[in-house]
């Protein structure tokens, strides 16, 4: 009966592309949550899986060159929010790296959300999770919405001439209408330093 579950829930990865992740939930409709369990770890053993974080699995790209493949942390993250019908916004450091304006990698990478607050350990690495307001959920820009949590982040006065240019060369490759709408979300300041000195 193992050997059947196993099975079934190797050919459910294998009808996806690899580097998909799956949730122990995932296989619900196949087996109870316990022999789920077990047959996930029978196959991660056998490495047909990779096990990211507890009760997320992937069966992971493979690259003629580097091998395995797991999938990004953001990757990891919209997973979640999906599975959980949440909308998650990046902010703080994570921001600034998605921007370009660090190359340092957050070790913490912060979402805004309106789930529960929590933390998901992936490797060395953290995805957190925190309750914020609706307003601070309702820009509907990707590059706005990075931007204007950069700055906050960078903070009122600290943020440098060179910063403000390249967010806003950035900016021009949002629409319009979107950067209109978030702007109104964003603090005054902000509204400022973005629409002055162009």
């Amino acid at each position: 009966m193992s050997n059947s579950i196993e099975y079934q829930l190797l050919e459910k990865t294998k009808r996806s592309h690899r580097g998909t992740l799956f949730f122990v939930e995932s296989f619900s409709k196949i087996a109870n949550t316990k022999a789920v369990n077990k047959a996930l770890e029978r196959l991660v053993i056998s490495g047909e899986l990779e096990r990211v974080a507890t009760g997320i699995y992937v069966r992971p790209v493979i690259d003629d060159y580097i091998g395995k493949v797991l999938p990004s942390i953001e990757e990891i993250a919209v997973a979640i929010a999906k599975r959980d019908r949440a909308t998650i916004v990046p902010t703080g450091s994570y921001a600034l790296y998605k921007l370009g304006l660090t190359t340092q990698v957050p070790l913490n990478i912060v979402f805004y959300s309106d789930t529960s607050a929590r933390k998901i350990k992936i490797g060395k690495q953290t995805i957190t999770f925190k309750k914020a307001s609706s307003k601070n959920l309702s820009f509907i820009g990707k590059i706005s919405t990075l931007a204007i949590q950069a700055l906050r982040t960078i903070g009122k006065d600290q943020t440098t001439a060179e910063e403000i240019l390249q967010i806003k060369k950035i900016l021009k490759n949002e629409n319009p209408k979107h950067l209109q709408h978030d702007l109104q979300l964003a603090p005054v300041w902000i509204r400022k330093l973005i629409a002055t000195n162009e």
